[in-house]
């Protein structure tokens, strides 16, 4: 097998180890073809490609992250990971469990962990990489890392998000809200949401967003009933979609161009959260994006007139 096919075989696991450690599309896929280029410039054939690539990638990956705490740090409002729609690796006696991980909550939580803590914690709890090509990956003993990978693990252990674990009835569920919302049914979202659901959304300062989450089902659902169907007057659509491996959706404009994203967190058949990106800059990974600004004052004109 040629360097070529065996990179491309190995792609999806180098995204997905990628995508957890640094919670950004565009920066993960810079950082899969950074360690093509490296893959490919080596003089020798490295006697486990996988090992290889996989602690390249994680390498490249920790440099990327310890630059980007810096800029989130001075992130404007909530920041969110780059909505994921589908991850490309699959192990299918760990999909439910490869589906929490890259969820937006477990994301979030990743990011109160070190660099390092983060990336151990990847390959070893996610990935099942044995402790020899953990440290080879990150560049620390055995020992070392066993220690991160505990330090990692009581972290995410104290908030890890639950979700429901009937697939059936979460995508039900979520049709139901999605149905709802289009209809402006403040009474059908009420039925839908947890009393103490909250709902935030990412706009990095690039496109309207909410000042700060909106908490409680009467809340939340009397703002989507007001917002969603003023929405639907100026041909905003929602395209139902996985999203970190949650039920969500895609908003586009009569145009077809993205607008936002919408994941849910779903437990006990009741959204506990829900989350939006909007910002544009997170978008484009998933086509055109839209001009979030001139759709709300479309938004705005039309309800004027309507009133």
């Amino acid at each position: 097998m040629s360097r070529t096919d065996e990179f491309q075989t190995l792609r999806p696991l180098l995204f997905s180890i990628a995508y957890r450690i640094l919670g950004s599309v565009g920066e993960a896929e810079d950082a899969v073809q950074e360690t093509w280029l490296r893959f490919a410039a080596s003089p020798t054939q490295p006697t486990s490609v996988r090992a290889f690539l996989a602690a390249t990638v994680t390498r490249i990956s920790i440099d990327v992250l310890r630059s980007a705490r810096a800029r989130r740090e001075q992130y404007v409002g909530q920041w969110f990971p780059e909505p994921l729609i589908e991850d490309p690796y699959e192990d299918p006696a760990r999909s439910a469990e490869l589906a929490d991980s890259v969820s937006t909550a477990a994301l979030l939580l990743l990011e109160r962990l070190s660099p390092l803590e983060r990336a151990v914690f990847v390959l070893r709890e996610v990935f099942a990489f044995g402790y020899p090509e953990v440290a080879s990956a990150v560049g620390r003993s055995e020992a070392a890392c066993r220690q991160l990978a505990a330090r990692a693990r009581r972290h995410m252990a104290a908030g890890r998000p639950r979700f429901e674990a009937d697939r059936e009835v979460r995508e039900e569920l979520a049709s139901r809200f999605f149905d709802a919302l289009r209809e402006g049914d403040v009474a059908g979202l009420r039925e839908l949401l947890a009393a103490d659901v909250s709902m935030a959304g990412d706009g990095g300062g690039r496109a309207p967003q909410l000042a700060r989450a909106v908490t409680g089902a009467e809340n939340v659902a009397r703002l989507l009933a007001s917002v969603y169907p003023r929405m639907a007057r100026v041909e905003v659509t929602c395209e139902p979609h996985q999203v970190n491996g949650q039920p969500g959706a895609i908003f586009r404009d009569r145009d077809g161009r993205v607008l936002h994203t919408m994941a849910l967190d779903i437990l006990d058949r009741r959204i506990r959260m829900i989350r939006a990106v909007i910002n544009p800059d997170k978008l484009g990974h998933l086509g055109p994006v839209a001009d979030a600004w001139a759709i709300d004052r479309e938004v705005r004109r039309t309800h004027r007139s309507a009133g």
